[in-house]
């Protein structure tokens, strides 16, 4: 009889409380809030595009805004989301179509739960 292993992801959600520290320090607690939320929903929209431009075959478009995203999650210190779509935007310009269909369910699982994580946040104390 064969053995089936069952691969779980379980992936902690990295956000830099000091890059989000920083940007509360600098902006004060209401501009900084509307700027998390500004890039929160950019992240969501861009994830969103990078998924229908992989459905749709569009590598470049694809690479486009996966490196587009890359920014905009430092910003609001979603270092581990900027890291993965980093490779995600590699990968677009390659032939490597496992590991662009692997990078991408990472980034968008990741991407989900750091979004979450975030609003979490906000949504207990206000501030980050």
């Amino acid at each position: 009889m064969a053995d089936i292993t069952v691969l779980t992801h379980d992936e902690a959600v990295q956000l830099d409380a000091d890059q989000l520290g920083l940007l509360y320090g600098q902006l004060g607690e209401d501009k900084a809030d509307t700027i998390v939320c500004r890039a929160l929903e950019e992240l969501a929209n861009r994830l969103s595009t990078i998924e229908r431009a992989y459905y749709q075959g569009d590598r470049p478009a694809l690479g486009k805004a996966a490196r587009g995203l890359i920014g905009v999650a430092d910003q609001v210190g979603m270092l581990g989301m900027a890291a993965i779509a980093s490779n995600v935007g590699a990968l677009a310009q390659g032939q490597d179509d496992p590991a662009l269909a692997a990078a991408l369910a990472r980034l968008v699982r990741l991407g989900d739960r750091s979004l979450a994580a975030i609003w979490e946040v906000q949504d207990m104390g206000g501030a980050i």
